[in-house]
């Protein structure tokens, strides 16, 4: 029978210095905040454990005070590995101290390497993100303190240039699961995300580490049809019970996002009046019938709604990196779920498919674009956000579009509706058109030569990526190019010869 314990009783057994991987995504999918939080608690009353380094692929937390921002106090970790920080301020915040190391690598890159690790292989060998500020030659993701032994390193394949990822050897695994049955076998029927739940605990076992899973209930034996099984009780060592686990940190429970009931789309949030609005419809434009697609974080989760709204989600396929497919991917904090979806996979194998090529068009945001069509999302203002899946999604797929407003900061605009036109009534306080990004996370020559088709959408105009700079494409009713567009942003760009007017309608919908 499996070892069941308080979750304060659990956490004794992480050692300092250790290296933990934590399970879970986003705003509370899946993820081990009892643990997590037992964890804290522990270490503020014993000091102990000190010096560990975390690694979880997916950003984690509710962006205030729970997740990995938990795990902020001074002296508690000495690294930090994820997609992403956006979601846990206080490690940011540790890292700009310097207080810790921290690396914000592609979230695929680092999904896929939890089952090379389990595999005992040398690591992940990949060219996501060769030419982006994660890649070793431009500084490999580190955002805190230096390094000495960085997580991966640059090397050729075939004289091309790859990155290696290096192999991991967890000495603790922190995972979740739905059910256990006595025995420990575990189950993830109410989990809105699989995740790599089975490779991290099949690398911390065969690193001889200890794996233990939170859990809302456990069950007699055999109690478990053994097709949900999603981990063998042989590679669980503990258990910890917590009945009051939730779906997200924003959702209780949610039959819908475990994929036991479907939705009425008619019933979801509606997208906000405004600039948000309007460019996610404007993004849903770029869909075709037939399209495979993902839905990055931010604003371009509006498109879901968009494409609901104009009848063609029935016709495309929405995906997000986390293992969804079909359906309705969500937004906010719940951004990682989604209702009404066809399949659950493992996060690892949907990267492969993103990695390979499989994607037609990929639906991002931009914090920076570049005069040569650099877009950076990682780091900008003074703050520290990572690329969560960005870097994989947006260097193989088809066509890629960004959207975003093209200033930022206290940026105000109105739709005349009787004139059909709009008004740039507060200019935003920051550029976001750049001559150089802050940080590289897509490449735009490289993009160029690998032939993609890239697009970037703003409340008052479309640019498009062309002959190594941005061409001008699509300008709303009422915007002068010269006035609202070319005196706030600091590039050169070219108007294209056919530049047409965005559609009014767009403006009728949004404001």
């Amino acid at each position: 029978m499996v070892r069941i314990l308080e979750a304060g009783e659990a956490v004794c057994a992480v050692p300092s210095g250790a290296t933990v991987v934590i399970g879970g995504s986003g705003g509370g999918h899946a993820v081990p905040e009892a643990l997590i939080r037992a964890l804290e608690a522990h270490y503020l009353k014993t000091a102990e454990p000190s010096g560990l380094t975390v690694v979880h692929p997916v950003g984690i937390g509710d962006k205030n005070e729970q997740g990995a921002h938990r795990l902020r106090h001074k002296g508690l970790l000495r690294r930090v590995v994820c997609g992403t920080v956006v979601d846990a301020p206080g490690i940011a915040e540790a890292a700009a101290r310097e207080d810790l190391e921290l690396f914000t690598l592609p979230q695929g890159s680092l999904s896929q390497l939890m089952r090379e690790s389990a595999g005992g292989r040398p690591g992940l060998f990949t060219d996501v993100g060769v030419g982006t500020f994660v890649d070793p030659r431009l500084g490999g993701g580190s955002q805190g303190a230096p390094a000495e032994d960085p997580p991966s390193e640059a090397v050729e394949i075939d004289g091309a240039p790859h990155i290696r990822y290096l192999p991991l050897r967890p000495d603790v695994a922190f995972l979740r699961g739905s059910t256990a049955d006595e025995r420990g076998n575990i189950s993830m029927e109410e989990e809105a995300y699989f995740g790599e739940m089975l490779s991290m605990a099949q690398a911390a076992h065969n690193s001889g580490g200890q794996v233990i899973v939170q859990v809302a209930r456990v069950v007699p034996a055999g109690s478990i049809p053994p097709k949900q099984v999603k981990i063998p009780h042989f590679l669980v060592d503990t258990v910890v019970l917590d009945p009051d686990q939730r779906t997200t940190y924003a959702t209780a429970s949610s039959p819908a996002f475990a994929g036991q009931e479907r939705v009425d789309v008619g019933t979801l949030d509606a997208l906000p009046k405004g600039s948000r609005g309007l460019i996610a419809r404007r993004a849903a434009r770029e869909l075709s019938p037939g399209a495979v697609c993902n839905l990055g974080s931010g604003i371009s989760t509006g498109v879901s709604i968009a494409a609901a709204e104009s009848g063609i989600l029935s016709s495309v396929v929405l995906t997000n990196e986390q293992g969804l497919n079909g359906g309705l991917p969500m937004s906010g904090l719940d951004a990682g779920a989604a209702v009404n979806y066809e399949a659950m996979i493992d996060q690892p194998y949907q990267f492969d498919f993103y990695d390979g090529g499989g994607l037609d068009t990929a639906f991002l945001s931009f914090a920076e674009i570049s005069a040569r069509g650099d877009v950076n999302i990682s780091r900008f203002g003074g703050r520290i956000v990572g690329v969560g899946g960005f870097v994989n999604i947006s260097q193989a797929a088809a066509k890629v579009v960004f959207s975003g407003t093209l200033t930022a900061g206290g940026l105000e605009v109105a739709w005349d509706r009787s004139a059909r036109a709009l008004r740039v009534v507060t200019e935003g306080r920051a550029r976001r058109f750049v001559s150089a990004v802050e940080q590289i996370c897509f490449n735009g020559p490289l993009s160029q030569q690998r032939g993609q088709e890239v697009v970037f959408i703003t409340e008052r105009c479309v640019f498009r990526l062309a002959g190594g700079g941005l061409e001008l494409v699509e300008v709303a009713p009422g915007i002068d190019i010269d006035r609202d567009i070319r005196a706030n942003v600091d590039l050169d760009f070219s108007v294209a010869e056919d530049m047409t007017p965005m559609d009014h309608r767009l403006f009728d919908a949004s404001y």
